[in-house]
This record gives structure tokens, C-alpha cells and sequence, in this order.
């Protein structure tokens, strides 16, 4: 399957390309102008934000019309495969394909009955997560092994069982006869149809789509939106489910930081009870971060811009990290040197080292 796009460049004409699914999802991140449609060519348009994203899922087919293909990632806690949910998901030659289909586009993490060993009847059989495939590599240690590489991975609110009473999530997995398909389960990797996800996506995540009402009501819009309006249906969606993930990691992390900043110490709320303190990721999502808590850390409006432009980090061991550049005004908002970060009570959600690394790489100004 193949992608095909008319695209305006600032260099150069429209030219019809054929593109892989890597192309289209680098397409898909690379800055652009303003979103127009071109009124002579209704396959050539300029997009940026979520439209492009929007116009590459429904381009990315054999014509246009449908999508890149979502599927289910079935993963134990513990198992013979190498898998690291929040950055990668291990898997053998046969399902090579089917995961080539994938990239750029999301996917479900299924967690079977048989979770710790073939003996083993304690997993949820719920789907308990998602992330995006943005890349395949071989695995170079084990001949005819693939690792995917993920982004974007946060678990879901609620773990959304295979089916309530006769309702099966996949279809897949339900006989004509009503029944389980047990063969169906054998596969670890499972085309999953756009309207299925969705799904498991508002049922996952329906505390938090609850909870807010500007998520509701997008929600609501996004079903009413018809065929005729694919593009701004497209569109609508990406943004939706942006959102709705940044509203869960948002609260997580506040929750974890019980709403205190851990640079300053800080805890402020205002008359309707709502905390200043935001939830930063420590990797950025646009640099592959997932949106766990431990990709977060709590921090002030102020504190979060210092964190983000590389003025403060955190060390392995928790500790304040400042920039020579800027030791006056880290100062000034009651930072210090070597002062331990504020941590929080459950230590499962502490920050991860691995993020913490990559944030003193990539972006602290020593």
C-alpha cells in the first residue's frame, strides 16, 4: 500500500509524489504554511497542525478515503519478547507486515489472560493502553525480530475489557454465533478498524472526557460531523484525541505532585480551586515522550518555561541542576543549586532517569 499527496513546497510546483508511510509521517511533522485547498487540484493542498495529519490519515490508502491502519499490540508483563511499552514493541518476522501498516498511526495495547508465563490466568484481558508506531527496525540480536519503536505511549483511565456482556470491542475476536474466537487471540497483532478504536479511546479515557467540558462537547462534535466533511472530521479528531491526552497527563502528574511544584515548592490555587502548577514532560512529545507520569514533573508557569529552554535540570539523583548562564534569575524564583527536587509520595512516579538523561543531553544549557 502506498500514499500519494500533491504537495506545494516553497521551492517549487505541485508535483504528484508517491509516498511510503515513513514519508507521509515525516510530512506529517514538517512545518508548512497556513492550510488552503487549492481550487483547481482537489488532491493538491498546503496543511499544517492537525490538518496535515488529518489529510495523511485519510491519504495514506490506495486512493483516498480510508486510513493507515490501527491495530492491537498484545504484550505480557512478562514474556520471552524485549518489549519497553512507553519506547518499543518487540515482535517476530510474521507480523512484519502487518506493523509496516501501522506506522505513523496508533495503536492499542491488549494485555492477555496469560500475563506472567504460558501457566499464567492473572492479565486483565483489557486493552490498558495506546502510542504511535513512528518507526520498524531489525532486532540485531535476534535474527528475524523487529522492534517498533513508539511515541505518545499513556496508559488509559479505565482498562477497557475485550467485551461487556454480548459487545466485543473487536469484532474480530466475536463468533457469528456470539462466541469467543479463541483463535483470533492468537494473533499479538490485530488490524483494528478505525471505528473500533474509537471505541476503546472513549471508553479508556471517559473519566477524563467527563470531567471536562470542552472535551465533551468536541467529542460531541466529532460524531456529528458527517462523510461529506472529511477533512474537518479528520481534523477535529486529531485534535481530540491531542487533547484529550494532555488533559489526562495534565491530571496524573498533578495528582502525583499533589498540585506542588517540585523546583519551587510552590502550591498555588485559585478561588475555584483550580492549580496553577502545570505538568511538564520531560521529553517532549514532539521529540517521541511519552505521556506518562514519569515523563512529567510539576512545575510553575516560570519553572516550566526555565525547565523547557534548558536554564534548570535534574540530575540521576534528583538534584537541581542550573545553567552558569542563568544562576540570577533561577535564584529569583527560589531555585537553588543542588537542592533535591521535590518527589513524589508514591515512588513509582518518580521521574524516569532515561528522560532525565535525554533532557540533560538534548536541551540543559550547562
Amino acid at each position: 500500500m502506498r500514499c500519494y499527496l500533491r504537495v506545494t513546497d516553497a521551492d517549487a510546483g505541485p508535483v504528484r509524489k508517491k509516498r511510503s508511510r515513513s514519508e507521509i509521517y515525516k510530512f506529517m511533522h514538517a512545518p508548512k504554511p497556513s492550510a488552503h485547498k487549492s481550487a483547481s487540484e482537489s488532491d493538491h493542498l498546503v496543511l499544517d497542525g492537525a490538518s496535515r495529519v488529518a489529510f495523511a490519515l485519510i491519504a495514506c490508502t490506495d486512493g483516498y478515503g480510508g486510513s493507515m491502519t490501527k491495530a492491537v499490540f498484545t504484550a505480557s508483563e512478562h514474556s520471552d519478547y524485549q518489549d519497553l511499552r512507553e519506547r518499543w514493541y518487540h515482535f517476530p518476522n510474521r507480523y512484519l507486515g502487518q506493523v509496516k501498516e501501522t506506522v505513523g498511526d496508533f495503536v492499542v495495547f491488549y494485555e492477555p489472560r496469560r500475563n506472567n508465563g504460558p501457566s499464567s490466568s492473572n492479565g486483565s484481558q483489557s486493552y490498558i493502553a495506546m502510542a504511535r508506531v513512528v518507526g520498524i527496525r531489525p532486532d540485531t540480536r535476534s535474527a528475524g525480530h523487529y522492534f517498533a519503536d513508539l511515541a505518545e505511549y499513556i496508559r488509559f483511565d479505565l482498562e477497557v475489557p475485550f467485551r461487556i456482556g454480548n459487545r466485543y470491542f473487536e469484532s474480530a475476536l466475536r463468533k457469528q454465533d456470539g462466541t469467543s474466537n479463541r483463535g483470533a487471540f492468537g494473533w499479538s497483532v490485530r488490524a483494528l478498524p478505525e471505528v473500533e478504536f474509537e471505541a476503546i479511546f472513549r471508553t479508556g479515557f471517559s473519566r477524563t472526557i467527563s470531567r471536562n467540558q470542552s472535551l465533551r462537547q468536541d467529542d460531541a462534535r466529532v460524531s456529528e460531523l458527517n462523510n461529506s466533511e472529511i477533512i474537518e472530521r479528520e481534523t477535529f479528531r486529531v485534535e481530540l484525541s491531542r487533547k484529550v491526552r494532555d488533559a489526562a497527563f495534565r491530571e496524573r502528574v498533578r495528582d502525583a505532585y499533589d498540585n506542588t511544584c517540585a523546583v519551587t515548592g510552590f502550591s498555588l490555587t485559585d478561588p475555584s480551586g483550580l492549580a496553577e502548577v502545570q505538568a511538564a514532560h520531560i521529553r517532549p512529545v514532539a521529540s517521541n515522550g511519552p505521556d506518562t507520569i514519569g515523563n512529567g514533573i510539576a512545575l510553575t508557569g516560570t519553572a516550566h518555561w526555565l525547565f523547557d529552554k534548558g536554564i534548570i535540570s535534574v540530575s540521576d539523583d534528583f538534584q537541581i541542576l542550573i545553567s552558569r548562564y542563568a544562576t540570577t534569575l533561577a535564584k529569583s524564583q527560589a531555585i537553588k543549586i543542588g537542592e533535591r527536587l521535590r518527589m513524589p509520595s508514591n515512588a513509582a512516579h518518580a521521574p524516569n532517569t532515561v528522560y532525565l538523561n535525554w533532557h540533560r543531553n538534548e536541551v540543559f544549557i550547562e
